[in-house]
């Protein structure tokens, strides 16, 4: 399956497939084999790099739509 991202509204990427996810050392972060993980957007996450819902209880805004950036 093809890796699918999904920015939910004021909330996670939702990130669908067969993923491997790394810190930022290079050490593999283990995701438990699940389907589906949500990765915190807001920064507020005390799990990062996963969602705990802090979002909701900071009132996180998120931009309505991506914006392209252009190819140099």
């Amino acid at each position: 399956m093809a890796v699918k991202i999904t920015a939910r509204p004021n909330g996670p990427y939702i990130v669908e497939g067969d993923i491997e996810l790394y810190d930022p050392t290079g050490a593999k972060v283990d995701t438990g084999g699940r389907p589906a993980v949500a990765l915190c957007r807001c920064g507020g996450s005390v799990t990062k790099p996963f969602c705990d819902g802090t979002h909701s209880k900071i009132g996180f805004k998120g931009a309505e739509a991506a914006v392209a950036q252009s190819k140099k």
